[in-house]
């Protein structure tokens, strides 16, 4: 598939590569060379092949793969655990190789002059066998370490990128690189001679890899700039998170749907909207879990499919939680109604862990999200990845227009707020605080809402309980209450009780959901 970009009148061809082309402003640039470099272990030979993979099984596009290290045979088995069966593809006529890779058993010397001629002859005859329109070259560095003079290097890279561009095919070639953040290519030339570079990393951050993407220059057409993190899925391939050229274009509705407990959505104006994430920030033991369960429960009885994302607890202790307040989990998911998914954050990259809650949510379809805890997830990243994370699955979220609850645990017991809650307070539409407050010998639970985009709603910190049933939100304190800060609740009256009395009204348009 090809399309013309808004910025000018080159033509690309779109890759199918999950999130690569929105950064790519729709695809490589079509009949063109692109120099993928990277140092070893960042994913350059799943992006040449997945390229390949990509356009037979969306748009039946016919590829060749040149491979000057790895043999065939190699490859075939390494790209099948990504779901890719080379072997089908090669019998039906759609992939094919040219099998530069190097013999061992063969004592080879060379010398004087050499140069790719024969392999350029093999290569024309591959594309026009198979009618190609994608060609992967993998990899240039192990067949430029042949040459001697870089000037050599330089005129054989300029002489394939002209032999692919007047065969009309659309080229991936990979090349190493010794550093993340050097030397473009290893042999300093690669990324003057190619009409495109894209450079990925495989960076260690705080004992932690992190994969990146990052295309460097795009000749005589637009992209997006800077670093965006990917991650390789099993039976999926190169998945890239194309964080900051996310577009504010998602639907709103008004149509609201009740958390799960009746008090709490006459404290949100009416239940909260159904395009909407809710935050639930509490230190433990607040009942942050104990709201997931009942906003699960409450989507379940409403007929909704839900999706709980627990990093903190197994799926057994979620039902025997959810069992002491009379909610069966187990029932739940076996009828189909709810679809639990349970790991713990460092199993994997927070990349991984947002490739997998988004195919989750594409496999599953709920229509409800609960994320138990995603303060867990920030632990195992930086601020700047965790702040990233969260952008990709708030705008994912409501682009599918769920009605999700988040909860955050807070480090203070009494009061406080944490780094969290200033990370996501401004990317999630509600917030939620739950609190121990002190008064005079006595550890009692505040509740508040903090703030509820588009709605009205009330402003006041009621006390509330927890027991076998549930949680019960009860009268407002008749006390000067300070959630946010550090200290107790002052003893003192308050001279405001006719605030005991507002009612929640909401606008005619709003509806809720039983």
């Amino acid at each position: 598939m090809s399309n013309k970009t808004a910025d000018c009148s080159v033509e690309k061809l779109t890759t199918g590569i999950p999130g690569f082309d929105l950064i790519a402003v729709g695809g490589l640039p079509i009949h063109r060379t692109t120099l993928m470099a990277g140092t070893a272990g960042s994913g350059k030979s799943v992006f040449a092949a997945q390229y390949l993979a990509e356009g037979i099984e969306q748009w039946d596009q016919t590829g060749v793969f040149v491979t000057f290290e790895e043999s065939p045979d190699d490859i075939r088995r390494n790209m099948m655990s990504l779901g890719w069966d080379i072997p089908a593809w090669e019998a039906e006529g759609k992939w094919i190789f040219v099998d530069a890779s190097p013999y061992y058993d063969d004592d080879t010397l060379i010398t004087g002059s050499y140069d790719l001629g024969a392999l350029l002859v093999r290569l024309k005859h591959a594309i026009g066998k198979v009618n190609a329109s994608r060609v992967a070259i993998d990899s240039l560095g192990a067949i430029f370490s042949q040459f001697q003079e870089t000037r050599m290097i330089r005129l054989e890279l300029l002489r394939i990128a002209k032999a692919m561009n007047a065969m009309q095919v659309t080229t991936v070639m990979t090349t190493e690189r010794e550093h993340e953040y050097g030397n473009i290519a290893r042999f300093g030339v690669e990324e003057f001679v190619a009409d495109n570079v894209i450079i990925l990393r495989n960076s260690l951050d705080d004992q932690i890899r992190h994969r990146t993407i990052e295309i460097l220059k795009f000749r005589g057409t637009y992209h997006h700039k800077g670093e965006y993190p990917f991650t390789v899925v099993p039976d999926e391939g190169l998945v890239v998170v194309p964080l900051s050229a996310i577009k504010l274009n998602q639907q709103s509705s008004d149509l609201r749907v009740s958390s799960g407990n009746a008090m709490l959505d006459e404290m949100c104006g009416g239940g909260i909207f159904r395009d909407s994430i809710t935050l639930a920030s509490g230190a433990t033991g607040t009942g942050k879990t104990l709201m997931v369960t009942e906003f699960i429960a409450g989507g379940v009885n409403s007929g909704e499919r839900c999706l709980l994302l627990a990093f903190e607890e197994s799926r057994e202790q979620l039902y025997r939680n959810a069992k002491g307040w009379g909610v069966d989990f187990q029932k739940m998911e076996e009828s189909g109604a709810l679809n639990i998914v349970s790991a713990y954050p460092e199993n994997a990259t927070l990349e991984d862990h947002l490739a997998t809650i988004k195919h989750q949510i594409e496999r599953f379809k709920p229509d409800r999200l609960a994320l138990d805890s995603i303060s867990a997830l920030e632990r195992i990243t930086s601020a700047k990845g965790f702040r990233e994370f969260v952008i990709g699955i708030a705008s994912f979220v409501k682009a599918h227009e769920l009605a999700a609850l988040f909860t955050a645990t807070t480090p203070d017991l009494i009061g406080g707020s944490s780094v969290t809650d200033a990370h996501i307070s401004t990317l999630t539409d509600s917030i939620v605080l739950l609190r121990y407050v002190e008064i005079e010998d006595q550890i009692r639970r505040a509740i508040t809402v903090l703030k509820m985009r588009g709605s009205m709603h009330e402003k006041l910190i009621r006390e509330y309980t927890i027991d076998g049933h549930g949680m019960h939100i009860g009268q407002p304190f008749g006390y000067h209450a300070n959630l946010l800060g550090v200290g107790s609740i002052a003893s003192s009256m308050t001279s405001n009780d006719s605030c005991l009395n507002w009612q929640p009204k909401p606008s005619n348009n709003e509806q809720l959901k039983p």
